[in-house]
């Protein structure tokens, strides 16, 4: 017994050798006896925030950051990429929506053009920005909107007009392939 066992390990260290001789990776595991499932301990998640804006916040849009910041309520939010994401309690929160529903966001899936900057930095732009707005609101040259249901049905109006001319204009090509001109 006590040969087998030598030549094992012989065996063991002559193949450990070789596998470091060549750069490859060799590994041994033993184990005995069962293993216990270990207990899972559950993540805490923190709650989306509960926030309510009466009214669609105005955005401006500082051309150092490159994304816009809602100014005029008392939230860190963002737009950009189409979606709004919320700076609140050192997290960070995504939504389709101005007003939510929120979910919780890893800093590591936020876009990049927003993760590229610490927050502090682009609450000193936004409030710069946003002073500049106030002092110059009439004549105020950045980029600037607010998001409404009055700008969807301009865009669906559009679209639909759209959608009507390509569908005029496809039958006007089939009419003329075809010889046929009402104009004549």
């Amino acid at each position: 017994m006590k040969n087998v066992i030598l030549m094992l390990l012989l065996f063991v260290f002559f193949i450990a050798s070789v596998s470091q001789a060549a750069n490859v990776g060799f590994d041994l595991n033993v184990n005995v006896g069962n293993r216990g499932g270990g207990v899972a301990v559950p993540v805490p998640v923190a709650p989306a925030p509960q926030i309510i804006i009466e009214e669609p916040p105005l955005f401006l849009a500082p051309p150092s950051l490159g994304f816009s910041v809602a100014v005029g309520i008392p939230y860190d939010m963002v737009y950009i990429s189409g979606n709004y994401y919320l700076h609140r309690d050192h997290g960070w929160y995504r939504s389709p929506y101005y007003n939510g529903p929120w979910h919780v966001v890893k800093h590591r899936h936020l876009p990049p053009g927003l993760r590229k900057h610490k927050f502090e930095r682009v609450r000193y732009v936004r409030d710069e920005e946003y002073r500049r707005y106030r002092e110059d609101e009439g004549r105020y040259r950045g980029r600037h909107f607010r998001p409404d249901k009055e700008r969807k049905e301009h865009r669906r109006e559009e679209r639909r007009e759209r959608k009507e001319e390509k569908r005029w204009e496809k039958e006007e090509r089939k009419q003329h392939k075809h010889g046929r001109r009402d104009d004549d």
